[in-house]
């Protein structure tokens, strides 16, 4: 059954039109990678979903149709979302950030052990100041943040840009460990060879709409979209 359903989906920036009908679906425990180049629409995609942009068209999430709806009563529905900014709390420490994140009153998946298992460097931080981390260590915090108030999907935005290789390895591990616990992803990233490798789906987007689905093995195969889509 597919946890997230977005059908003829149509976002606006003012009177910009970005998304045209965009149809995209997300499985529980899958890992689905939303492809293409910079400014095609994949940002937008997600925030729309989160409720950030003006949209026509539906999105349903466990059956129910989420769209007009708040971006914090969609969080409690139980989707997270990672945005590419990080948008971490500088002055706070990465244990008060990753407290923030937690939703009172429901017993969650994570505890704040489990943060600091998958990314032993935030232990290491947890009594620093958000502000003063590396870009890597930011972005670790900001999947754990989300990961504390237990999404049932999260969508994460670019994970991987401008980090170093081992720490894009770690991301790519952090998402394998989200799905072996269940939860589904919908991953917008550019490094091609990540998404291929941990996905059970992609999508590539091209204008506003989306261009190719299938398996990471049927883009392989496809030379013509890759060249025509994605290679730069």
């Amino acid at each position: 059954m597919a946890l997230l359903e977005i059908k003829d989906l149509h976002a606006f920036y003012g009177k910009s039109h970005v998304l045209h009908g965009v149809d995209l679906n997300v499985g529980e425990g899958e890992i689905v990678s939303l492809l293409g180049r910079n400014g095609v629409g994949r940002s937008t995609t997600v925030k729309a979903t989160i409720g950030q942009v003006e949209v026509k068209g539906s999105i349903r999430f466990k059956g129910q149709e989420i769209t007009g709806l708040k971006s914090f009563e969609i969080a409690h529905r139980g989707l997270g979302y990672v945005p590419e900014n990080r948008e971490i709390f500088p002055t706070l420490t990465v244990e008060q950030n990753l407290l923030l994140g937690e939703k009172k009153g429901k017993k969650s998946r994570w505890s704040m052990a489990d943060m600091y298992q998958m990314f032993p460097r935030l232990k290491e931080r947890q009594h620093t100041a958000a502000g003063v981390l590396s870009g890597g260590e930011q972005q670790m915090l900001t999947l754990c943040r989300t990961l504390m108030g237990d999404p049932d999907l999260i969508m994460i935005d670019e994970p991987t840009e401008g980090l170093a290789p081992k720490i894009v390895e770690q991301v790519a591990q952090y998402l394998n460990e989200l799905k072996n616990r269940g939860i589904s992803v919908l991953l917008v990233e550019q490094k091609l060879a990540i998404a291929l490798e941990i996905s059970q789906r992609v999508y590539v987007m091209g204008h506003g709409s989306i261009v190719f689905e299938g398996t990471p093995q049927d883009l392989r195969a496809n030379a013509a979209i890759r060249k025509e889509w994605l290679e730069v």
